[in-house]
């Protein structure tokens, strides 16, 4: 049986410093898709010379997909994974190698991706179906189906640029899981849904996946990757390094990268253009006297520290730490202005050098291994850095409450809680 999909030598290479696009009009998309040849035509003729100015966001990257399979695709940010997705679903180009695909491709990239925000979300879905090659007849026998699942009913005939980014993304979803493409390509998109959303959205894929239809599936829930797909490709730095059943490939992106000494910092590299004014610094893992270590005990303060600079003012940054277990499920989620008093002094920053710190009190997490990502971002304005897997550590229980006991406690939490025992009188 031949490959559904077929990728060989697969490279993308990109300018660095060029001014993004704004906004694009559906006029100016068909424009671009009638320039493309002549593009490709400019691509062969001019030489590819490398510079400062270039970097390759992927390179040299071959695999096959079957019909019916469900392959993860995992990798730190900027491991080029977006980018790939990207060229697999006609949205941009390659600039080396070639990509064969057989069948109708339904995309779910980020928030918005393939949706014009002057139409209402009926409309959307009718210009969705058709760019799918879809007859109306098709898409109106889906239409109730995809509208139920989205739950967005009451403003389906509401332009989409009026959507909250959650109602975007429902919508967004239902339609490229409900228009039965033969593959069907999603990026990390969920974690923007509320949990019973994410939940609804899983079983989606996992039924596509049920009818014999391709999937390709990016996340950085390692949990999502192990219970949908049996086979994933690990990407670093925009090369291919693995091919292995999930939980093998799971294991090695898990242990691939992170900070062994409780201490991550960023190369300029690692960092994306348009990251800018912010650039992270470092991130450190402290116990209470102040040393960086990759392992805490329970009973125990830890001190997060993150470390970076401003090359312009910014209005509204809030430093983000995200906890996770080692298989990617969230412990919880802190702003350094969540409390209103820091957001009040803090909401203009200056250009300069800063230090985050938050403290993990005493007697608050479980024995094992954690993962710390972090993110910098001006709340719903825009996001200028995220890292989902910066930096991981231990924790170990001796001296936590019920210690005395040989047995593993489940949960994540450990806390010293107060009891108290009374004797009944008759």
């Amino acid at each position: 049986m031949k490959p559904v999909i077929r990728v060989e030598n697969l490279g993308k290479r990109y300018r660095i410093g060029m001014a993004p696009l704004k906004y694009e009009t559906l006029s100016g998309k068909i424009t671009d898709a009638l320039s493309a040849p002549l593009r490709a035509l400019r691509r062969v003729q001019s030489p590819k010379a490398d510079g400062a100015d270039t970097i390759w966001a992927l390179r040299g990257v071959s695999f096959d997909v079957k019909q019916g399979q469900v392959l993860g695709i995992i990798g730190r940010n900027g491991a080029g994974k977006s980018t790939l997705l990207k060229v697999l679903s006609h949205i941009t180009e390659p600039t080396e190698g070639s990509v064969t695909i057989r069948g109708r491709v339904g995309s779910l990239l980020e928030v918005g991706t393939g949706f014009h925000p002057e139409l209402t979300g009926r409309e959307n879905i009718f210009l969705n179906g058709a760019i799918l090659g879809m007859k109306r007849a098709e898409i109106e026998r889906k239409f109730d189906e995809i509208v139920d699942f989205s739950e967005v009913e009451q403003f389906i005939d509401t332009p989409v640029k009026r959507y909250s980014s959650g109602m975007y993304l429902r919508l967004a979803f239902a339609v490229a899981a409900h228009l039965e493409p033969e593959i069907l390509v999603v990026d990390e998109v969920l974690a923007v849904g509320d949990a019973e959303f994410q939940k609804k959205c899983l079983g989606k894929i996992g039924d596509v996946a049920q009818q014999g239809r391709t999937v390709l599936f990016v996340s950085h829930n390692m949990s999502a990757v192990l219970r949908l797909t049996q086979e994933s490709i690990v990407l670093e730095k925009g090369r291919l390094t693995l091919r292995a059943p999930s939980p093998e490939a799971v294991d090695r992106y898990l242990s691939a990268g992170h900070s062994q000494a409780g201490e991550r910092f960023w190369e300029a590299d690692e960092v994306p253009a348009d990251a800018a004014p912010f650039r992270p610094l470092s991130l450190r893992l402290c116990d209470g006297r102040g040393r960086t270590v990759d392992s805490v005990r329970s009973t125990e303060p830890v001190i997060i520290e993150m470390e970076y600079a401003l090359s312009a003012p910014v209005t509204g940054l809030r430093i983000g730490l995200y906890l996770n277990t080692a298989r990617g499920e969230a412990v919880f989620t802190t702003f350094d202005t969540d409390e209103p008093h820091m957001f009040e002094k803090h909401t203009s920053r200056a250009a300069g050098q800063y230090v985050s710190r938050c403290t993990i009190p005493a007697d608050t997490l479980n024995a094992g291994r954690y993962g710390l990502g972090v993110n910098a971002s001006s709340y719903h304005i825009k996001r200028y850095f995220q890292d989902d897997q910066a930096l991981d550590f231990s924790v170990d229980a001796a001296g936590a409450p019920g210690m005395h006991w040989v047995e593993t406690r489940p949960g994540v939490v450990r806390p010293r809680l107060e009891w108290s025992i009374e004797a009944k009188r008759k």
